[in-house]
């Protein structure tokens, strides 16, 4: 089977042209993602037909379960298509778990070099998270509010205050006064990750506003670990900071992996672009 290994921000994918090809793909995530015994990748991407876009995206997280949507994941996908001549043109529209996203896309010497996406409009209810949080005088359940911000948690001791958000796939950001590095993300990410108030787990990011329009970052994500960098904690970072007033409708959120402009207006879409490249072509074995 022939693969192609994809980066962006160094968050990295494996892709596949499945449109004539089945397999267990869970099973072959966990294989290929694997990094010592296998290509090594944050997930596998898989091109499809699609009846209501040009394309399809499926996302398989490293640990074999399938995701709704990476904003840096389609970046990826967009040069893969394009590049091979998938699909026509430089824009491109791509169904996903969380529904049709716009790619635009820059070129450099005939491939695309950088892709901006429309993430779409990110969703505050807690049973589109979904998140299950504590209803006033009535226990335990789901709530149905605007917003989620500032909600605490107990992890290990140590209180954190997340604010949640869906950008098509649930996160939970957590702003600080002191810099990412220090803080013991691979003990405390897959706590949060796991917490029972996420029913279908949740991605965990912490932040430090350095000024209105720059952010450092790091993210732990669902069904991956630490990653350099990821597209949608990105967008999530970027709206919750708006919403408290942070920043403005333009900032770079600064990741490991490198940064990632975004815009939001505080009503519409959010907009992530960035670069993203092409790393290596093989052929599996197996």
């Amino acid at each position: 089977m022939k693969f192609t290994k994809l980066q962006a921000t160094g968050n990295d994918f494996i892709l596949i042209d499945a449109r004539d090809v089945e397999r267990d793909w869970a099973k072959l995530a966990r294989e290929m993602c694997h990094r010592n015994f296998g290509v090594g990748a944050d997930g596998l991407i898989l091109v499809t037909a699609s009846s209501t876009a040009g394309l399809k995206m499926r996302l398989f997280n490293s640990d074999g379960s399938e995701a709704e949507i990476s904003g840096n994941g389609l970046r990826c996908f967009a040069k893969y298509v394009i590049d091979r001549q998938m699909a026509t043109g430089t824009n491109l529209t791509v169904e996903t778990k969380a529904g049709i996203r716009n790619i635009q896309t820059s070129t450099s010497q005939g491939k695309v070099s950088h892709a901006k996406v429309n993430m779409g409009k990110p969703r505050f209810r807690a049973e589109d998270i979904p998140v299950l949080i504590d209803k006033p005088q009535e226990g335990r359940g789901e709530v149905d509010i605007k917003l989620i911000l500032d909600y605490p948690l107990n992890m290990a001791g140590k209180q954190l205050y997340v604010s949640c958000v869906s950008m098509g796939n649930p996160h939970a950001v957590n702003f600080l006064s002191q810099p990412v590095a220090d803080f013991p993300l691979s003990e405390i990410g897959p706590q949060v990750e796991n917490n029972p108030i996420f029913p279908e787990r949740v991605n965990f990011e912490i932040a430090r506003v350095l000024n209105r329009s720059k952010i450092e970052a790091r993210v732990w994500e669902r069904g991956a670990g630490e990653t350099l960098s990821c597209g949608s904690g990105a967008c999530a970072i970027a709206v919750i900071s708006r919403l408290k007033g942070y920043t403005d409708n333009k900032v770079d959120i600064m990741l490991p992996g490198g940064n990632l402009p975004l815009t939001w207006d505080g009503v519409g879409e959010v907009y992530l672009s960035g670069p993203v490249e092409e790393v290596f072509t093989g052929e599996w074995p197996k």
